[in-house]
């Protein structure tokens, strides 16, 4: 009973952490989902420039309440960039449309789309320091770099040559195989494999995508008509750029190895 107990306040403990941990991307879904239901058709302020508004409060005020260091504002940055040349190029090719028209824009594309991509990188900066991350054979901090590159360029030239990801996959297998992340909960430490890790932010990311497609922020071909879930190979896709958000986030943050008693 007592295991079972301890396990129970682990488990819970976990859950408020990741929760703080993935504030900015909690808040931005929340404005999402209410939006959705409550934004007046004729509103003034389209929806799309007011999530773009609240992204900025949002960030603002973690930065001025030092929730946020200004390197990881930095890096979210990068994020926030990164996501929108993405963003520019999939809605010209037809991989996604944004619906609702918006003033704060950029050749069709609303600026607030490149805060879901800095949601991401947000998580794995706080989720980092909140969980104080130490890892066992963490590979040269240049590999996961020149994978999350290709990872990068894959995303814009398979639509026109060969879409090398499930190469790609089995490169991150290989270079992450003996991987192990270590994290604390309360006074102690937890471990886990890395590829792990990877693919459990992947799932909750292509949650998150489901209930943000749902309320009409973006919606692929399939779901113009009325919405479908979002397909299983897009968590392929979220579990490709958590990689290029780790490796961008390793720019900072360098990994550090747990030191063993």
């Amino acid at each position: 009973m007592k295991r079972l107990n301890y396990w129970f306040a682990a488990l819970w403990w976990f859950g408020l952490r990741q929760a703080w941990a993935c504030l900015f991307g909690g808040l931005l879904l929340i404005a999402i989902i209410l939006s959705h239901f409550l934004w007046p058709e004729n509103a003034v302020v389209p929806r799309y420039d007011f999530l773009f508004v609240w992204a900025i409060a949002v960030q603002a005020s973690f930065l001025l309440f030092k929730l946020e260091t200004w390197k990881e504002a930095k890096i979210i940055l990068i994020f926030h960039i990164v996501g929108t040349i993405m963003e520019l190029f999939k809605t010209s090719v037809g991989s996604w449309t944004y619906p609702e028209e918006n003033y704060i824009r950029l050749l069709g594309v609303p600026l607030f789309s490149g805060f879901m991509y800095s949601a991401v990188g947000s998580f794995l900066a706080r989720v980092w320091r909140v969980f104080d991350f130490k890892f066992d054979n963490y590979p040269a901090v240049w590999q996961p770099l020149v994978i999350g590159v290709c990872i990068y360029v894959n995303f814009f030239t398979h639509h026109y040559f060969w879409d090398f990801r499930y190469l790609l996959f089995g490169l991150i297998i290989w270079v992450f195989r003996r991987t192990i992340i270590y994290f604390s909960i309360a006074a102690d430490r937890f471990r886990m494999p890395v590829l792990l890790s990877m693919v459990l932010g992947s799932f909750f990311i292509w949650i998150a995508e489901n209930i943000a497609t749902f309320s009409q922020i973006w919606v692929y071909p399939n779901q113009s008509g009325e919405w479908h879930m979002v397909p299983l190979d897009k968590f392929g896709s979220w579990f490709l750029l958590m990689i290029v958000s780790g490796a961008l986030l390793t720019l900072i943050q360098k990994p550090k190895p747990e030191i063993h008693d």
